[in-house]
């Protein structure tokens, strides 16, 4: 078994994995990232559509171009990057962190003192929303469909529908009907799309291609190759079964959400959140687990990897600090409350400046977004709109905290009205 000693590790080489472990070699530590791929850049590499990039680059990239941006920095950097190399299993030691990996080399070893999490998500799939019929080839994950056409050029049908309107659903909709596709229907659970209003847009309404809400995917027709759906359309939370309808094709896209990597977190000993998926981490991105961080898709689900990036540099910066040896005093915990499905990170720093996540559990022209500390109203933003499917983020600084009073059970509630 190869033995290798770094001061940190960062699993993944997507966009995160990339931020945090140049931000690691930035501060002086020795580095090393593994990815189970056998190249740089994670999803990004397929995903050839622009629109990366306009925050953390402020001009629009493709995919592919945003992770080359990343690439060049690391091939200035003293970062190892270990490709095809997947980690079986990490725990904690008196010295560190041990992580086991399977690589072409063979089995490998890795001391480190650090570990950054960074492993992205994967896509739910037909058993994950238990849709029923048979099972016909021709049903693809949105995903899947794209790598197959804009990687390894195969086209997976002629006649498509897309269940769920998340991004990748919506994107793959416009690019089925660029390589000429008929992309008959989009069908969506909720009475709004999960997807970002641009790509409602650009990628529905500028190819006429139908949208239904409120409306459930309730049968797979088919034996050898999928021949039609049948959708049902729903009133208050109900089927309506008279008005059920069915649409012949012969490919189903499934779009219908994403789920954090974390069945490795999960056997570290790493709690997770369970409206995320993804750990729970306090203010500095650190998990239950001592000196192991989080950060990108592993730990919330993001809609614009320039939102990944920068909370993926922040963990880099904060593992850096933490083997250093700083370390954080009182933190202030983090509360979702009314019409608020989450908040990012778990922990508020007092003494620092924070960068926090939420989203939004309704639909609304308008809102107030309204953060009270111990019950008592603390800060005020207007939103002139929300959505589930575009992720708030709040910047809370030491100024702002000093001016308000609070004490080692202190707790930030945010809500949406």
């Amino acid at each position: 078994m190869k033995e290798l000693y770094y001061d940190a590790a960062v699993i993944g080489a997507g966009a995160a994995g990339m931020a945090a472990a140049l931000e690691l070699d930035k501060a002086g530590f020795s580095t090393a990232i593994i990815e189970r791929e056998d190249h740089l850049g994670g999803i990004l590499m397929q995903c050839i559509h622009n629109g990366f990039g306009l925050h953390e680059f402020k001009e629009e990239l493709t995919g592919p171009e945003f992770a080359g941006r990343l690439m060049s920095k690391m091939a200035s950097s003293q970062i190892t990057v270990y490709l095809d190399t997947t980690v079986t299993s990490f725990r904690s030691n008196s010295l560190g962190k041990e992580l086991f990996c399977v690589s072409p080399q063979g089995v490998m070893h890795v001391n480190t003192r650090a570990v950054v999490l960074a492993m992205g998500c994967r896509e739910r799939n037909r058993g994950n929303v238990r849709i029923p019929g048979s099972r016909p080839a021709g049903v693809y994950t949105a995903g899947l469909a794209q790598r197959l056409v804009n990687i390894d050029g195969y086209i997976p049908g002629k006649e498509i529908v897309i269940i769920g309107s998340g991004d990748i659903g919506l994107i793959m909709a416009r690019r089925m009907s660029w390589v000429g596709c008929h992309v008959k229907a989009v069908v969506e659970i909720m009475p709004y799309p999960s997807g970002l209003t641009r790509n409602i847009v650009q990628c529905l309404r500028d190819f006429d291609i139908p949208l239904f809400l409120s409306s459930q995917t309730t049968n797979i027709f088919g034996n050898d190759r999928v021949e039609g759906v049948e959708v049902t359309p729903m009133e208050d939370g109900l089927l309506v079964n008279e008005k059920k309808f069915r649409i012949d094709c012969d490919t189903v896209l499934l779009s219908v959400g994403l789920v954090p990597e974390n069945e490795l977190s999960r056997e570290a000993g790493v709690e997770l959140n369970g409206s995320t998926g993804g750990p729970k981490v306090d203010a500095t991105l650190m998990t239950n687990v001592e000196g192991v961080f989080a950060c990108g898709n592993v730990l919330h689900v993001h809609d614009l990897v320039d939102w990944a990036v920068e909370e993926s540099r922040r963990a880099g910066i904060q593992a850096a600090a933490w083997l250093k040896g700083d370390r954080i005093g009182t933190q202030i915990r983090l509360k979702a409350g009314p019409n608020v499905r989450y908040v990012n990170p778990g922990k508020l720093n007092p003494q620092g400046d924070n960068k926090i996540y939420l989203r939004s559990m309704i639909v609304k022209n308008n809102a107030v977004l309204e953060l009270k500390l111990d019950n008592q109203a603390f800060k005020s933003i207007r939103q002139s709109h929300v959505q589930p499917s575009e992720m708030i983020n709040v910047s809370i600084s030491s100024g702002d905290m000093d001016k308000v009073r609070y004490g080692t059970e202190s707790v930030m509630e945010f809500s949406i009205n």
